[in-house]
């Protein structure tokens, strides 16, 4: 049986998964300052970039990818929100 949420519900998920994916930016954020930052005295080199560079881009990717993906999985719902009723 299809469970049916009133719009404070609604809005209570929404607001959740919007605080949420605001903690994911601040999160990513924080590790492309790592990343990029905190690893440019490092000497050590992949694919012949420095780490700072290899980590401060394709690294932040495969993170954000990686952040997408636990949220969609275990936290996002997919729910009605309504609109246009088709009947």
């Amino acid at each position: 049986m299809k469970k049916f949420l009133t719009d404070a519900e609604k809005f209570s998920l929404v607001r959740r998964e919007a605080i949420f994916t605001g903690l994911a930016l601040v999160g990513l954020i924080i590790f492309w300052l790592i990343a990029g930052f905190g690893t440019s005295s490092l000497d050590v080199k992949i694919f012949h970039l420095p780490l700072w560079a290899f980590l401060g881009s394709i690294g932040v990717w495969i993170f954000a990818i990686l952040i997408s993906f636990i949220l969609s999985k275990k936290l996002f719902k997919n729910i009605d929100l309504g609109g246009e009723k088709n009947e």
